[in-house]
């Protein structure tokens, strides 16, 4: 199939759901929103399909791929067995923002989308165009975020033309997408929900949800809340590959160098943050800030981003991503970002900073 770039506006939605189906049908690799981030879909049995999502971004082969689908109960044409855990979590968070890593059954799809391992990672998204534009292509679909690997994540379907525009076929425009970062993946193990990747879905609804019997381990920590790195998946050597998406490889940067300030006290954060933009402003670099909005007057920058109330890290979860590609578009060399704190998806959002800014933290 010759690549080349559609864009689907809103008013023409059926009609682009019904094109883009049938581009998913043909093997080809389209874009579509989800309610996390844009995704980047090909038909997840399809090889060629898999490595034509691989090629588009420009990402590791090594990478697994979630596999989207339009409904509950298929994913049982693609795990099994499903325990009676992940089917109470399936039925708390699908449709929505929760990937869970199952055993996957044995040619239910590619082994490029899994990454040559024993599980799949599955979810059902939130978006309704994504499920009725899965449902109509009538195949599960494979889709990592719709960016070049290693760039910010797409949250408008202008930022997918920004990446891939004549490396793919097509974006199905759905307007911004609602959380902003991508799904939380999980993976049971034995009775205990263990946090792959913190996203969506916080650590305290998938403890709520899993009941007073079932233990949950947030991301990074064991069974006893000491930090490890278990992104792997539980009961991995660290030289396996890892069982979630988005966990391996540096992601969500910047052009420019960022850098995460740090401090419990909130005049204490401003004045760091503020210091250092002021040394490297110094040194002849362009500078940027991200900052919450409860904090944005008090600064001086070549450029002042808000991210949203401190008090709403959902708001800034959301915005993070825009927030990354406008530091691009405005040249910024050195941007420095206020922390959050990591209660509910504050959690997930200082992840994705931390990736952003390639682990650089500073606490004053």
């Amino acid at each position: 199939m010759k690549l080349h770039t559609i864009y689907w506006p809103p008013e023409r939605e059926e009609a682009g759901i019904r094109e883009a189906a049938a581009a998913l049908a043909a093997g080809g690799v389209v874009a579509f929103p989800t309610e996390t981030v844009y995704g980047l879909g090909g038909d997840a049995r399809s090889v060629e399909a898999a490595e034509r999502i691989f090629a588009a971004k420009g990402r590791p082969s090594d990478n697994p791929l979630i596999v989207h689908l339009a409904d509950a109960k298929d994913a049982d044409a693609l795990a099994g067995p499903i325990g009676e855990l992940e089917r109470k979590l399936m039925a708390a968070f699908w449709p929505g923002p929760l990937t869970l890593v199952l055993p996957v059954r044995p040619g239910a799809v590619s082994a490029r989308v899994t990454a040559g391992l024993d599980t799949v990672a599955v979810r059902v998204p939130g978006h309704e165009l994504a499920r009725r534009l899965i449902a109509a292509a009538g195949c599960p679909i494979a889709a990592p975020s719709a960016n070049r690997s290693g760039r910010p994540s797409p949250t408008l379907a202008r930022h997918v033309l920004e990446d891939l525009d004549g490396r793919i076929d097509g974006v199905l425009d759905g307007g911004p997408t609602g959380v902003g970062l991508e799904s939380t993946v999980v993976r049971v193990v034995d009775g205990t929900v263990h946090v792959l990747r913190p996203g969506g879905v916080t650590a305290e609804q998938l403890r709520e949800a899993a009941g007073a019997g079932a233990k949950v381990v947030a991301a990074g920590e064991g069974p006893s809340g000491d930090r490890v790195n278990n992104e792997t998946g539980a009961g991995s050597e660290a030289s396996e590959a890892p069982r979630s998406p988005g966990v391996k490889y540096t992601h969500y940067a910047p052009r420019g160098r960022m850098t995460l300030i740090a401090a419990d006290d909130p005049a204490r954060l401003r004045s760091g943050v503020q210091d250092a933009a002021d040394a490297a402003g110094r040194s002849g670099a362009k500078v940027g800030i991200l900052a919450c909005a409860e904090h944005a007057g008090f600064y001086r920058a070549d450029a002042v981003l808000t991210l949203g109330s401190r008090e709403r890290p959902e708001q800034a979860a959301q915005a993070l991503y825009a927030a990354l590609r406008q530091c691009d578009e405005r040249g910024l060399e050195a941007i420095f970002a206020e922390s959050f704190p990591e209660k509910g998806i504050g959690a997930a959002l200082m992840n994705r900073m931390l990736k952003a800014s390639g682990g650089r933290i500073v606490r004053v």
